[in-house]
């Protein structure tokens, strides 16, 4: 496949993605604060960022499957995140920088495959790159250095569980509903 550039098509479309995206990371930090809530009495709090981080990677995967571009996954993301600060919500600027390292993690999944294959396979890959490095990130921004190797390990095992369901399983349903739908154009 020739890499180009993207197109005015491909922009509207990346913005219609972070757009839509931005609006569910603020329903996401709803769904966050909720779990939080439920799960701090029993002293597992910090497990709604594993729960939930899958619905703030979104956006990445999906971009990637659709335009098939190198920089998309990042560029999702990130438009995405910048809209969730725009709208206001509980982070505000952080976002921005949440929102690159989601979309780097995602970038790295279709970056492995050379911007080549775009099947279930990949989906896997960019979930398991996504989820390595939101998790290291969050070692050190979430304090995760400070738990207990045990917390930790279950921890990681409830991302990788979170993220392969919502960023690999969900995103590729997604995207092969909108290949077939013939709602975008196949590449």
């Amino acid at each position: 496949m020739q890499h180009k550039g993207f197109s005015l098509k491909d922009i509207i479309l990346l913005a219609l993605i972070g757009i839509v995206f931005g609006v569910i990371f603020v329903g996401a930090g709803y769904l966050y604060n909720i779990i939080m809530l439920a799960l701090t009495p029993v002293g597992f709090g910090p497990a709604a960022e594993d729960i939930t981080i899958g619905l703030w990677c979104m956006a990445g995967p999906l971009a990637g499957f659709l335009l098939r571009r190198p920089g998309a996954a990042f560029l999702g993301e990130v438009i995405g995140a910048v809209v969730e600060m725009l709208i206001g919500d509980q982070w505000g600027a952080a976002n921005l920088l949440s929102g690159a390292v989601q979309g780097l993690g995602s970038e790295l999944g279709f970056a492995f495959t050379g911007y080549k294959i775009y099947n279930w396979l990949t989906a896997i890959l960019t979930t398991l790159t996504t989820c390595a490095v939101t998790f290291v990130w969050d070692w050190f921004k979430s304090g995760y250095d400070a738990f207990k190797p045990s917390t930790v390990i279950t921890l990681l095992i409830i991302r990788i569980i979170c993220m392969f369901i919502i960023d690999g399983v969900l995103v590729k349903l997604i995207s092969n509903l909108l290949e077939r739908s013939q709602v975008l154009k196949a590449r």
